[in-house]
């Protein structure tokens, strides 16, 4: 392989990834770190956006979206449109879709540039949680009284998981450590849009039985039911024919895994990288 002679690539062990970040902010030379996922790539500005940002001392660290690249395969675009759906990611498809700049708590760290002196300051990421790592990461700059800012020109596109099977092994992932970390970190985790999937899982689980003993519930369960598979459809045709097939089950399963999975994580005592 041939490489850029400013590129430097360092052999770790089989770590996980929260560590490899600390081994290369170790061995940076610069005064900014920049993250980014090894299925990501950024744009070509990206760095020259980002730094724009910095001008301002209190920004800690800049963000931006990871959007599905156009030459993803058809399930992958199918994952990246279920992500950007606001039934799937409520108030935080800006991570997904160019949106304006603004003021973040937590971001993840597919997308993620900070200052190097605010890394060593707070000791790196200094955890085994992956993913989640980032979340902690946030949390630990907006207890220094630091910014993070989001702006939507520091791009990168971020290919996607297939949907069906390691699209919602990936949501379960996510889910189960933000379940957990609603107890850990609840100053940026308890937010009521992550509970609303586990919510809409209980509904299925136990709403039903109700309904066949009280009358009012057997007109008010249903109704509930299909008021949310029209919004689904809702969301999933504007995504165009094509893609609908796959986009429409996909919400609904996301919403079902991310649930269950969030409940599993709420109600853990500890996760596996903590044994």
């Amino acid at each position: 392989m041939n490489l850029d002679s400013r590129i430097r690539l360092i052999s770790t062990s089989e770590i996980t990834p929260p560590k490899k970040r600390d081994i290369g902010i170790k061995e940076a030379k610069g005064d900014i770190v920049a993250f980014i996922d090894d299925d990501a790539y950024p744009h070509k500005d990206w760095l020259k956006y980002a730094l724009e940002n910095f001008k301002d001392e209190s920004v800690a660290a800049v963000a931006g979206p990871a959007v599905t690249p156009g030459s993803d395969s058809l399930l992958q675009k199918a994952s990246g449109e279920v992500y950007s759906s606001r039934l799937v990611s409520a108030g935080f498809i800006y991570r997904y879709i160019p949106k304006k700049r603004r003021e973040v708590d937590d971001y993840p760290s597919c997308n993620l540039i900070v200052r190097k002196s605010i890394m060593q300051a707070i000791g790196g990421f200094n955890t085994n949680f992956w993913p989640g790592e980032d979340t902690k990461l946030c949390l630990d700059i907006r207890l220094m009284g630091k910014k993070i800012i989001y702006d939507p020109r520091v791009l990168v596109y971020h290919h996607r998981r297939n949907l069906f099977f390691t699209h919602l092994k990936q949501v379960a992932n996510y889910a189960l450590h933000r379940g957990y970390f609603v107890k850990k970190y609840p100053q940026t985790s308890f937010k009521f849009s992550y509970f609303l999937p586990s919510l809409f899982v209980l509904l299925l689980l136990i709403g039903g039985i109700p309904s066949f003993y009280i009358p009012v519930l057997k007109i008010i369960y249903p109704g509930c039911l299909l008021f949310y598979l029209l919004l689904v459809f809702s969301s999933s045709i504007l995504k165009g024919l094509v893609l609908f097939p796959l986009v429409f089950p996909g919400i609904i399963l996301t919403h079902i895994t991310y649930g269950f999975y969030f409940l599993k994580g709420l109600a853990a005592s500890k996760l596996k990288e903590e044994l």
